[in-house]
């Protein structure tokens, strides 16, 4: 495991330590226990830490990592809810943490690469991949993700027959994205996807309530979160982007290098499993259900047969 090293000499230093206190034949009830004492850090050293965003989704993933490699038999510390990137990254990349759930765009774009042209799930990661400095290792992605889309109701693409983001060419009614004003500018936003698609949108800055614009009906298309719970709770469809008008934000594992060919087998048929229906699902049973990331995970597990 871990450390392996590491543990060996601190277990050997003990060992001499022990001998050393016998020899002397002290009765410093103190001393005595002070090998025991060092055995304990070093154990203590080979836990996996695992890591979360002060965001009650990656810590529902994070937790997830943590009761899988439990289960395998590995023992694991949680450092959940350090903050956002400049807070825990710090951390991941010096090796304090070794496992930590991520976003392969927002993390390339963010960190390592701002000026990427890389959209799709594939290209991201593969550019991610190439990024990562020295000491990190990206496991394989889950295709749940948590990005901007292009999201209308259920009864709306059944009405149209919408699944890709190009199929809102062929609606014959005129259509109103809605979304956060900055949202106009953006390169995703209505001259992008007229570039990317062929589809012409007007534009209404929805901000906040876009979700229950779209269920008003309001506004046909919405730019909602793909991991937003909501899409759920009012039967919500984002839209495929085959063309990358988005940057994929596919959930990924970020491994410490010295752990990740280890852990990979546990971590691997987690991220397998984990779907976008399954990730929003999630999220529904913290925020509406008020579950606890603890049950929420151990649940997820035994269903999908990896506890």
């Amino acid at each position: 495991m871990k450390h392996s090293t590491r543990t060996a000499l601190a277990a050997a230093f003990a060992s001499v330590a022990v001998l050393a206190l016998a020899g002397c034949g002290s009765s410093d009830p103190l001393e005595e226990d002070t090998p025991a004492a060092e055995e304990s850090g070093s154990a203590a050293s080979d836990a996996i830490v695992v890591g979360s965003q002060a965001y009650y989704s990656n810590e529902i993933i994070a937790e997830i990592y943590a009761q899988a490699l439990e289960g395998a038999g590995y023992e694991v510390e949680r450092s959940f809810n350090i903050g956002q990137r400049d807070a825990y990254l710090p951390s991941l990349e010096s090796g304090e943490i070794d496992l930590f759930p991520e976003y392969s765009g927002s993390l390339l774009q963010q960190a390592y690469d701002p000026e990427t042209e890389a959209r799709t799930p594939d290209d991201v990661y593969a550019a991610l991949v190439d990024a990562l400095p020295e000491g990190l290792t990206a496991l394989e992605q889950s295709t749940a993700s948590d990005q901007d889309s292009y999201t209308v109701t259920a009864a709306f693409a059944e009405e149209n027959d919408l699944e890709e983001i190009g199929d809102l060419a062929d609606v014959d009614t005129p259509l109103t994205l809605g979304g956060p004003a900055e949202l106009e500018e953006r390169p995703y936003g209505p001259d992008g996807v007229k570039d990317v698609y062929g589809v012409d949108v007007a534009f209404s800055a929805t901000g906040d309530t876009t979700v229950e614009e779209l269920v008003a009906g309001t506004i046909q298309v919405g730019n909602v979160f793909t991991a937003d719970p909501r899409i759920e709770t009012e039967d919500l469809v984002p839209l495929d982007d085959p063309e990358g008008l988005f940057l994929a934000a596919n959930v990924v594992p970020i491994a410490s290098t010295d752990v990740a060919d280890e852990i990979a087998e546990v971590i691997d048929p987690v991220s397998a499993a984990l779907t976008p229906e399954g990730l929003v699902s999630l999220n529904v049973q913290s925020t509406e259900d008020q579950r606890s990331p603890e049950d929420i995970a151990a649940d997820w597990l035994a269903e999908n047969d990896l506890a």
